[in-house]
């Protein structure tokens, strides 16, 4: 054979070497916004493959990364609070020392180590919580993180396997993240007056948002946060001062000949504060 027949066997003989085969533990991804803050699980998912588990090949009292040859990363895009700890934004490890009863789970500065424990070091540990596995709701065959449930202030990452699930629980204090965003800002009397409506409609707070409107309201006199204030004052029952902010809103609106002025919405509003003010007389 010539040396340039040579070559080219030699080349194909590599690339059929180098053909991608599927992994014993493929890595796997979840994510989620909470209120503002992003949180990532980048993780191995390694199979039961009918083999015993919890105390076989899981070991108890030992530390365990989630899954197998490399620890599971955590991501928070802003600080959150687990325990009773802060802990602020980054990326770290996330390990568990199971037991026969209540866990320990660990976030550990070190975020780039081989799951088997054997780079572990406690003193690292940022955070240690005590948690209570539960009966998963079905056999997991396959390692799993999931987001059970949240809410723009809190949520549940879940990991199953085989029989079992273990929660960690995460709080979020958005509202001081929307406030320190809005620190943030130019003091534009738009940004307070959004404001102003997440407190309405999703803190249900309006005494906060009385306070984002006025700001606003110092800063400019448009129908947006006048009408906005309306609906503050309807959200705390006073019909007679609401239906006053939404009259002003809707001359404002008239006048502004702006395309997004939902005349209708602030005329049927008109109609329905009226009746309520004049049966509180």
């Amino acid at each position: 054979m010539c040396l340039a027949g040579a070559t080219a066997a030699f080349a194909s003989v590599t690339a059929r070497a180098e053909i991608e085969l599927p992994r014993e533990s493929p890595p796997a991804k979840v994510s989620q916004r909470v209120g503002l803050t992003d949180i990532a699980v980048d993780y191995v998912s390694p199979a039961v493959r009918a083999r015993k588990i919890w105390g076989g090949l899981v070991p108890y009292g030992q530390p365990w990364g989630f899954g197998g040859y490399q620890a599971p990363k955590i991501h928070f895009g802003r600080e959150v609070t687990i325990g009773d700890k802060l802990v602020p934004a980054g990326t770290y490890s996330l390990w568990a020392i199971p037991e026969k009863g209540d866990w320990t789970v660990t976030l550990n500065r070190n975020a780039e180590q081989p799951g088997n424990g054997r780079e572990y070091r406690a003193d690292l540990d940022v955070v240690r919580v005590r948690v209570r596995p539960k009966t998963a709701a079905a056999p997991r065959e396959r390692l799993t993180f999931l987001f059970a449930s949240f809410t723009d202030d809190e949520a549940a990452l879940q990991c199953e396997w085989d029989r079992l699930a273990v929660v960690l629980p995460i709080a979020i204090n958005t509202n001081r993240q929307v406030a320190l965003d809005l620190a943030g800002l130019d003091s534009t009397w738009r940004s307070y007056a959004n404001a102003a409506r997440y407190m309405l409609e999703t803190r249900k707070d309006t005494t906060a948002g009385l306070w984002y409107i006025e700001q606003s309201l110092a800063l400019k006199q448009d129908w947006y946060n006048v009408w906005i204030k309306a609906l503050i004052c309807a959200g705390k029952a006073d019909y007679k001062a609401a239906e006053k902010e939404a009259q002003r809103a809707y001359d404002l609106g008239v006048k502004s000949g702006d395309a997004s002025f939902p005349e209708a919405e602030l005329k049927r509003a008109l109609g329905e504060w009226n009746q309520k003010s004049v049966a509180a007389r």
